[in-house]
């Protein structure tokens, strides 16, 4: 019966195309909005996550309660010590000591006199060991505007934005103003060896990348670091994963009161992550609910009409004693015969679409230039392993439940009423 059927929905086009357009115009959709969405959510998780937060964070207990201000005064002692026990504890997770601080950058003229001053947002990273991945995270080799990467001590990046500014052009020297961890004032004069953009308004208006080595002898913490973050293997945060890492972890340190002891969190635990991690799944879930019930209501009426097409040869059915039961199913099969055509041609053309965009990229960035949000300014689908499923959801479900719908009215035909319209 199934081939007999298949073959009725491939030569009966009048029968079978409008339903194929709709659904593979739906499950397209689906696929395209759902990858768009991960994508462009998943990227601002993963730009904050390699920027700010890491998948997991370890800071003092003292430090994370006013980890917005940077207070390297409450930093990790030590820090490469427990660098060392965490990376015996979790192999699997990639842990790195930072130093996050606010500053003031003096640009000097020809003379050695103040040419232009102005607060800079700065990040001390590993740039210079072997193996080390934050320069990677940190999209450096891609971001550089002018200059090349430092590869000495005492070399830094700047923001193309803030070069421009104060009229920086690499190989200039600039002097940079501090605080040490005791609270004293510092002065470190940096080469600036190339300019970078990083494609996020709130990170170009004053970025300043240095090595974590120049920043422990700049701000007199050697051996220690703000903060020492912990990244997953997986290329988007894995927020149970994150979580069981961070309970362990925690667990582990429990018995130490000491505001001093370290303390882990996860990204979900930021001001404003979790919140934003909750949206993200809730729209996926809301966006599937939406496009099963318009479809569902489309194909109901698309079955409706067909059932109306049909009535005489549901009737001759009937007729020739054909149980109504079996008509039913056989609908029914037809439906999802259609559904996965529709949904297998949809979700081709929308993983094609999807994968284009994700090479390419979309530019975004005159819709960022006052953002707030750590966004990047080229944004890329997500193409993983959901796409090429999440279609066939609202796909097959409203084609089944459509036609099963329209379907009922099989039930309702009088064998007796039937015989007066064949006469007729």
């Amino acid at each position: 019966m199934k081939k007999f059927l298949l073959k009725g929905i491939l030569h009966d086009r009048g029968r079978s195309l409008l339903p194929v357009i709709v659904v593979a115009t739906g499950a397209m959709l689906t696929v395209l909005l759902y990858s768009w969405l991960t994508g462009v959510m998943g990227e601002s998780l993963e730009m904050s996550s390699n920027f700010m937060t890491g998948d997991v964070k370890v800071t003092t207990r003292a430090y994370a309660a006013d980890a917005d201000q940077f207070p390297n005064d409450l930093a990790i002692l030590d820090s490469d010590l427990l660098v060392e026990e965490l990376r015996k504890e979790e192999p699997s997770v990639d842990w790195v000591s930072r130093i996050r601080f606010g500053a003031l950058a003096d640009f000097p003229d020809s003379a050695g006199e103040t040419r232009g001053q102005g607060p800079v947002a700065g990040w001390a990273v590993d740039l210079f060991s072997e193996g080390s991945q934050e320069a990677r995270r940190f999209n450096l080799a891609a971001s550089i505007i002018r200059g090349t990467l430092p590869d000495k001590p005492g070399e830094c990046l700047i923001s193309e934005d803030l070069a421009a500014r104060f009229d920086v052009e690499p190989g200039e020297e600039f002097t940079l103003f501090g605080t040490t961890m005791e609270g004293g004032f510092s002065f470190t004069n940096f080469i600036v060896a190339g300019t970078v953009r990083f494609g996020s308004a709130g990170l170009d208006r004053g970025a300043v990348v240095i090595d974590l080595n120049d920043a422990r002898n700049a701000f007199a913490m050697q051996g220690a670091a703000g903060e020492i973050l912990g990244y997953l293997p997986e290329t988007y945060f894995d927020e149970d994963e994150a979580e069981a890492v961070k309970v362990k972890l925690n667990a582990r340190w429990a018995a130490d009161t000491d505001e001093f002891a370290p303390v882990a969190q996860t990204l979900r635990d930021m001001p404003g992550m979790g919140d934003l991690l909750d949206y993200t799944k809730s729209i996926s879930g809301f966006m599937i609910f939406i496009f099963v019930s318009a479809m569902t209501i489309v194909l109901w009426n698309g079955g409706l009409l067909g059932g109306l097409r049909r009535y005489t040869e549901f009737g001759v059915r009937i007729a020739l004693g054909e149980d109504k039961g079996h008509i039913y199913r056989s609908l029914l099969w037809e439906a999802l015969m259609i559904g996965a055509i529709g949904s297998v041609i949809g979700t081709a053309i929308g993983v094609a679409v999807a994968t284009s965009l994700n090479i390419h990229g979309v530019d975004i960035s005159g819709m960022m230039k006052n953002a707030t949000m750590l966004m990047p300014s080229v944004v890329r689908p997500a193409v993983d392993s959901v796409i090429y499923y999440i279609g066939f959801i609202p796909g097959v479900f409203s084609m089944v439940l459509g036609n099963a719908l329209a379907g009922a009215g099989i039930y309702k035909r009088e064998t007796a009423r039937l015989f007066n319209e064949l006469e007729v």
